[in-house]
């Protein structure tokens, strides 16, 4: 290859890089009860490679709760931040499960509701996913209520966004051995 034909090709190699590194990111739309919502979510949690990140109002979801525990188990750094009230409250809240799993829960207590509900994935990737929405983390929200999830793939910008967020709130919120004594 003469010195020009390989400027050329690497010239190319670089804007593919670049206009690959630029793709939008992917949206997507799922609603309950009509769309398996819990399915895509655990299909997200199965697919997480490095962290995940949650926040939420209330989670009874033994699936959901298990594919947390998966994910902790196989290596990656799970988080979870939820609303005390509704831990304090749930009596068949996933949330303690967790703790006792070793993933670290911190519980919000300075609001009236902790009514976040987001699934962070590898948010310092480029494959980041940030699933937010009215979806609590139930067989209700599932089966019974009409609810909504937006997920959306490979917004760095935006989960870098939502990464800060759930730090501020982390670094606010009590771990659950402190805000639920025994």
């Amino acid at each position: 290859m003469n010195r020009g034909a390989l400027l050329a090709a690497t010239l190319l190699a670089a804007i593919g890089a670049h206009v690959q590194a630029a793709s939008p990111p992917v949206l997507e739309a799922v609603f309950s009860p009509w769309d398996d919502v819990e399915g895509r979510l655990l299909q997200l949690l199965a697919g997480a490679r490095k962290t995940v990140r949650v926040q939420a109002f209330l989670f009874t979801s033994r699936p959901l709760a298990r594919a947390l525990i998966a994910a902790h188990r196989r290596g990656v750094n799970v988080a979870v931040l939820a609303d005390r009230e509704m831990v304090s409250r749930g009596n068949n809240s996933q949330i303690p499960i967790l703790a006792a799993a070793g993933i670290p829960v911190w519980l919000e207590t300075g609001y009236a509701s902790a009514h976040n509900k987001i699934l962070l994935i590898d948010a310092a990737e480029a494959d980041c996913v940030v699933a937010t929405g009215s979806y609590n983390y139930t067989f209700s929200a599932q089966a019974r209520n009409a609810e909504n999830v937006l997920i959306v793939r490979g917004d760095r910008e935006l989960a870098r966004s939502y990464q800060k967020n759930w730090q501020r709130h982390r670094d606010d919120a009590l771990p659950l051995v402190e805000a639920l004594p025994p």
